[in-house]
């Protein structure tokens, strides 16, 4: 088609007036040379480093899984516990992922004593999310490398080269997945649901690698797979592995590089399904398998579709358009593996979203693989699209700064004094302290996205990569915000600090405590914060103190039969009276 015929933004990219689609003739992707130019390696780490660190370091553990999971780790490392099945003052932990609870426990033990637990704990924590980072653009590097993935190629040369084509792709599918709102509380706690992503990632680049690698994908899909199992989704890793054995099995050698070995997709095939069968013998064998399945009713279904909207944006429209324009490849019955991969490890991720709990940690999984469809939606889109999805990451991401900079302003100074009597009646009682260093941090953010503006807008040779620089570039910004200048109030608001600290001051020098009721984020916050060695209360004498949940006072007064106490004091968590617990002394200490 001459290029008068062109739109004018895919008419200016072709070096020559005519193309021919021999080569690759479905493909949606026109793309120049010129269009796949190499992201700075340095700006790339760096926003990744930055993003990783920043939740990680500094922050205490909240509530929730974050902590509850040190508790049982913290167990496990002094010895109180079996490492098979560990329990925290005679509780089980919500999660049976074990792999989580037993890398947190080798690296206490491993870590000097003067190291503060929360901190030792996370250092393999934010290794899995860099593993996964990693994980995912080389998951999509390699499947943009395959033929079917490849832009058409022009009638006399020009059009961009396979592995720069496939670098600039994984590149932005690095950014897409950074972009997702969702991604950033999940992946910096200390559970086993980042360890989950990590091995869900693992998985998806060993299939994506198998064309071109044989040991290396091999390996990484028995982490995945194993790693699936030990971390609390046996079933998953199951779907998953079944699902890649019949995946590449359908792919035919045409669908890698010629140069690359032949025979690939029996190869293939056949370790995922050994891998599966592997995996399938130890979760018989450990007894891993517990069907949790929830149906939710029709409101909750609705709540689950609004999680979908946010949770996964901007991934999920990038995605829908990319499955719409390469249509055809779908349509041909072949399943291509750029396509076919990532969208069965998305759909997996759906179905379980909707039938287990939590959700948001079920569809925390996809995001990798949402992410790569995202990416190969980037050589189809038009400037008018693209220049959409500029404004509006300008727009949101700038007010959003904008706010947690005037509520931060409006809790040092009590100007503007709405926000500050928003933040005095959520979180009565914080008192804000000015910290220079994470200022300086907030500061230099905040620079580095207005300089990213000034980039984006201003005139500079096209990357199809640049329409999730924005995207990625003001997530990470309002993550490190957040984690600066609304960090004592989060801390605040959402770990058991203050309220530990309430009872023991009261305590005295107590080093143990009976409990009743608590649940298990709140037993670990009075080992973690109190110091305490924790015992689940009966009939005799163990501690001179005991520890009950409000909620459950009524029952403990109809079942227990032991010595009198005296109530002493109600101490509850900052900002949520209706979680409080009630601290008993033992009549005659």
């Amino acid at each position: 088609m001459p290029a008068a015929f062109l739109p004018a933004h895919r008419a200016a990219r072709l070096p020559c007036l005519t193309q021919t689609r021999t080569l690759n003739s479905t493909s949606p992707a026109i793309v120049a040379q010129s269009a796949v130019r190499r992201l700075p390696r340095w700006a790339l780490i760096g926003l990744c480093a930055a993003y990783v660190l920043a939740g990680f370091w500094g922050r205490a553990p909240w509530k929730g899984a974050d902590i509850a999971e040190l508790g049982y780790m913290l167990e496990m490392a002094a010895g109180h516990t079996r490492w098979m099945q560990p329990t925290l003052a005679g509780l089980a932990p919500e999660n049976d992922g074990l792999l989580a609870y037993w890398i947190g426990a080798w690296m206490l033990q491993l870590a000097p004593a003067s190291w503060a637990p929360e901190l030792v704990t996370r250092l393999p924590f934010m290794a899995m999310l860099a593993l996964t980072l990693v994980a995912t653009w080389y998951g999509v590097y390699y499947l943009a490398r395959s033929p079917r993935a490849q832009p058409v190629a022009f009638a006399f040369g020009g059009e961009a080269r396979p592995n720069d084509y496939a670098r600039a792709l994984a590149d932005g599918g690095l950014l897409a997945l950074m972009a997702c709102l969702g991604l950033a509380r999940p992946s910096h706690e200390v559970t086993s649901y980042l360890a989950q992503l990590t091995c869900t990632t693992l998985a998806f680049y060993a299939v994506a690698a198998s064309p071109y690698r044989r040991w290396t994908p091999l390996a990484a899909l028995v982490l995945g797979l194993g790693g699936l199992a030990l971390s609390g989704a046996p079933t998953v890793a199951l779907v998953l592995g079944a699902a890649s054995a019949i995946l590449t099995r359908l792919q035919s050698d045409a669908d890698t590089e010629g140069r690359q070995r032949q025979g690939w997709p029996r190869e293939a095939s056949l370790a995922a399904a050994c891998v599966t069968a592997a995996v399938g013998a130890l979760v018989y064998q450990l007894d891993l398998a517990h069907w949790r399945l929830v149906w939710p009713s029709f409101g909750e279904t609705r709540s689950l579709a609004r999680l979908l909207l946010w949770f996964a944006w901007p991934a999920w429209p990038l995605a829908l358009w990319s499955l719409w324009r390469w249509r055809h490849h779908l349509r041909s019955g072949q399943w291509p593996l750029h396509l076919g991969l990532p969208l069965c490890f998305v759909a997996v991720s759906v179905m379980i979203t909707f039938t287990t709990q939590p959700a948001d940690r079920a569809l925390l999984l996809g995001l990798p693989a949402l992410a790569t469809l995202a990416a190969f939606a980037l050589p189809t889109l038009s400037r008018s699209m693209g220049a959409l999805i500029d404004w509006f990451t300008l727009l949101f991401f700038t007010s959003a700064a904008l706010v947690i900079w005037v509520v931060w302003l409006a809790m040092q100074t009590g100007f503007p004094a709405q926000p500050a009597a928003n933040v005095a009646r959520l979180a009565p009682g914080f008192r804000p302290e000015l910290s220079w260093f994470p200022l300086l941090c907030a500061v230099a953010a905040t620079g580095a996205w207005m300089w990213l503006v000034k980039w984006r807008a201003g005139r500079h040779r096209a990357a199809i990569w640049k329409s999730l620089v924005l995207p990625a570039g003001g997530a990470a910004l309002g993550w490190i915000l957040l984690m600066t200048l609304w960090l004592p109030l989060l801390d605040y608001a959402l770990s058991y600090a203050s309220m530990v600290q309430s009872a023991r001051a009261l305590m005295g020098t107590a080093t143990c405590a009976e409990v009743y009721g608590l649940s298990p984020d709140q037993t670990a916050a009075f080992q973690v914060h109190g110091d305490l060695r924790l015992v689940p209360t009966g009939p005799a004498p163990r501690c001179d103190w005991l520890l009950v949940d409000r909620n459950q006072l009524v029952g403990w007064l109809e079942t227990h039969d032991g010595p009198n106490w005296i109530y002493e004091t109600n101490v509850w968590r900052q900002g949520e009276q209706r979680e409080s617990v009630l601290v008993y002394r033992r009549a005659g200490s």
